[in-house]
């Protein structure tokens, strides 16, 4: 294989294990009210939204410099009042994401410790453990977190594949079959979390040598690999558990490896599915942590030693973790807001904004990397901002 390829093949996998995470354990409780069908639609027009920000962001990525970086992109294109949104919607969006994976984490090692030791023991010390454990692993360093997490993203493999294997004997037609339209809209903010891979372009730009025509195919089969995953995890898991039960999860707040273990019982799907959700949360977790540890120390030119590192995970940790305790059951909840609030702004609105200012007021020469002139990106902001219409509506009790 050549060096070209490799590249490829590993900025590919970036992008696709960027995406792939967490929010993919919510995903199929989040869209259970519409059904199969509404749902794969309603998950190819959100692969489609974040692919047109994505590109725009790369289109500004390119315009700036490989050396830019979200918040520089912003200051640049949208001046301090850009920057200063910019950071307060990335805090907001790797919280959200923070709270929802202590919050996970909490219910899924209290799952399998019960369903291994038969002990029963509190969410919050499932979250507590899990917390502490990779905190310690961040402070220690990215290259103990990268071999932790290569480990991780085995078993991550091995499980899912097993899971289709067995779990498609199980799946019933009928349920496939169901489908609510005007259910689907509410799924879109947990979509668009899942497919967010927007904060690896600006290290993408600065691996590929701002190429873009490889940029653009890195971003475009990097994301459609996670959507032909999350498409079969959503016939398996609609197709095992009936609508009723998914409502269910959804009023708990539960994911989806805890609502198949309740569908299914003690099993063997049930189990695999239990580890495959642990290995999914254990390595957006380490991932979302890490690079929000980094995040703070670039902003704040801190950190290097072990006592600023640790305080730095501490801030990172500490309020999400007081967070998920106050509600055990904030998991889907922070996700939408995650989605619904912090990625459609961050990732959505203001790449769209960015690209409106280089393009036609700062009158930048660089191609456009999104075709569709004012047209596209008229459109792109309209999405994002009927998104966050409809997860604002959400919040205060309409229904949607």
């Amino acid at each position: 294989m050549s060096t070209n390829k490799s590249q490829f093949l590993g900025g590919t996998l970036l992008i696709a294990g960027c995406c792939i995470g967490a929010a993919m354990l919510g995903l199929p409780i989040i869209t259970g009210r519409s059904g199969f069908g509404p749902a794969i639609v309603a998950m190819i027009f959100a692969w489609l939204f974040m692919l047109a920000t994505g590109l725009l962001l790369l289109e500004v990525n390119l315009s700036l410099g490989k050396q830019s970086g979200i918040i520089s992109m912003a200051e640049h294109t949208l001046g301090r009042l850009g920057k200063t949104l910019s950071w307060v919607f990335f805090l907001f969006l790797f919280y959200c994401l923070m709270v929802a994976y202590v919050a996970g984490s909490g219910s899924l090692i209290q799952g399998i410790v019960k369903q291994a030791f038969n002990v029963s023991i509190p969410g919050w010390v499932g979250s507590l453990g899990a917390t502490a454990l990779f905190g310690a692993m961040i402070v220690c360093g990215t290259s103990q977190v990268d071999t932790c997490n290569r480990y991780l993203m085995i078993g991550k493999g091995i499980s899912y594949i097993l899971l289709l294997t067995l779990g498609f004997s199980a799946v019933d037609g009928e349920l496939l079959a169901y489908h609510e339209w005007n259910a689907s809209l509410a799924a879109l903010p947990i979509l668009v979390v899942s497919f967010g891979y927007h904060n690896m372009v600006p290290s993408l730009t600065r691996y590929f040598n701002g190429n873009a025509n490889v940029l653009k195919k890195v971003i475009i089969v990097g994301s459609a690999l996670p959507l032909l995953i999350y498409a079969l995890w959503e016939a398996l898991v609609l197709g095992i558990i009936p609508v009723a039960g998914l409502e269910d999860a959804l009023g708990r707040g539960d994911t989806a490896a805890g609502a198949l273990q309740l569908q299914l019982g003690i099993s063997r799907i049930a189990t695999i599915g239990q580890y495959f959700a642990f290995f999914a949360l254990a390595t957006s977790f380490l991932a979302v942590a890490l690079s929000f540890v980094h995040f703070l120390g670039d902003g704040f030119k801190y950190g290097g030693t072990k006592k600023q590192d640790t305080l730095l995970t501490l801030a990172v940790l500490g309020p999400s973790f007081i967070f998920a305790l106050m509600d055990p059951t904030i998991f889907l909840t922070a996700l939408n807001y995650a989605g619904g609030i912090g990625a459609v702004i961050l990732f959505g609105v203001m790449p769209a904004l960015m690209a409106w200012n280089l393009r036609y007021r700062k009158k930048t020469s660089i191609k456009p990397i999104l075709p569709g002139g004012k047209v596209s990106l008229i459109i792109v902001m309209t999405i994002a901002v009927s998104i966050l219409v409809l997860q604002i509506l959400s919040s205060v009790g309409v229904n949607i």
